[in-house]
């Protein structure tokens, strides 16, 4: 469970790395570093509505990030062993039937 814990953070740091500069300093400044709109806008000299703005484009970004750095994990995971659930459905029936 560590190892998954660790490969998730690793995971979401690229994420967040890969966010343009103007996204990520809001999203470190606003979600990493905890502080408040007021405080992040006057850290980078914008106003509150342009770090709402920021941070929620960020947010879309991570998520669409994630998701797609996530996909072959979960179809690997939830894929369907068509060929040997036949093998084992075939074995149950003549076994049932013989």
């Amino acid at each position: 469970m560590q190892a998954v814990r660790r490969q998730l953070g690793q995971m979401l740091e690229a994420a967040v790395d890969a966010l343009p500069e103007t996204y990520r300093s809001v999203f470190v400044l606003g979600e990493v570093e905890q502080l408040s709109t007021i405080e992040t806008a006057e850290c980078l000299d914008l106003s509150e509505e342009a770090v709402k703005t920021r941070l929620h484009r960020s947010r879309a970004l991570l998520r669409q990030d994630l998701q797609r750095r996530l996909e072959p994990a979960a179809t690997e995971t939830y894929a369907f062993p068509g060929s040997r659930c036949d093998r084992v459905v075939t074995g149950v029936i003549e076994r049932i039937s013989g």
